[in-house]
């Protein structure tokens, strides 16, 4: 596959023609008989999975199954808040790790994921509100995360349309800031991770539209999960999306369990467009 240029002449050059000579962005390989590694779902976990076991452990023979589109699920739905000011410790340590990276992101992948550090804050309406934001604040800075407490007037001085009145429904009583935190592009960067390690000659294949079925654990002791044309791992397979259901269908039951997140932005145009 011919690589593709996305700069600003590149973009302004073929919307001159509608856009209509770009060349697909994905491949569609067929499955081999076997790889070091099947990873179940095309979305951030799974592709983040394939691209470290590639860049980090030297894995090239990876597959990735999806039955969608690659970024069409929970990547493609998130928050694009990105931020680490979490409560316990585990937490706060395992999510501001992930800041740091997506702060080299960018640069690392080759590809704009959109990461805007323009910080993050969380505004209190009520008495309990400050008492929550405050214990937050006082446990980040015990774990070395930064986070700060701001009173309405230097919360207005950091976001200037910021109403702090006393007569709104909802005053401003303070807030709390994360000034590392902003948002990304969570499906940019599924779409560039995949780009990133073919063109650093580590593959890891996106088998898209291939559903994953599975069986109980056989004598050899190796997972019975398996895809279409029976696409397997020796020794190695890892999920990317709701961990029980994906151990149910193998006779595993495992401590977890999976909530599904939808949040809910209204879209006036979703009145007159339902599929938008």
């Amino acid at each position: 596959m011919r690589k593709q240029s996305f700069s600003a002449l590149s973009l302004v050059w073929r919307g001159l023609s509608r856009h209509s000579g770009w060349q697909q962005q994905w491949r569609k390989p067929n499955p081999k008989p076997g790889y070091d590694a099947v990873i179940v779902g095309g979305g951030g976990h799974g592709l983040g999975a394939a691209y470290y076991l590639a860049k980090e452990h030297g894995l090239t023979n990876i597959a990735v199954l999806e039955k969608g589109w690659i970024g069409g699920g929970n990547t493609g739905r998130n928050t694009t808040i990105i931020r680490s000011n979490y409560l316990f410790n585990e937490s706060a340590a395992l999510y501001d790790h992930s800041v740091k990276l997506w702060e080299g992101l960018s640069q690392q992948l080759n590809y704009n994921v959109m990461f805007s550090p323009r910080g993050v804050m969380m505004l209190a309406h009520t008495v309990h509100d400050i008492q929550v934001f405050k214990r937050h604040v006082h446990a980040n800075r015990c774990n070395g995360v930064d986070n700060e407490w701001l009173e309405p007037e230097q919360a207005k001085a950091f976001c200037p349309p910021l109403n702090i009145s006393d007569n709104i429904r909802y005053p401003v009583l303070g807030a709390a800031l994360q000034r590392r935190g902003g948002t990304a592009r969570h499906d940019a960067v599924a779409w560039a991770m995949p780009a990133r390690r073919r063109a650093r000659r580590r593959h890891h294949r996106e088998l898209r539209g291939h559903r994953h079925t599975a069986r109980p654990f056989g004598r050899g002791g190796g997972a019975g999960n398996h895809a279409r044309r029976d696409t397997r791992a020796q020794g190695r397979r890892l999920r990317g999306g709701p961990q029980q259901r994906d151990h149910g269908m193998a006779g595993v039951q495992v401590p977890l369990e999976s909530y599904p997140c939808r949040p809910w932005y209204p879209n006036p145009s979703s009145l007159y467009f339902p599929a938008w």
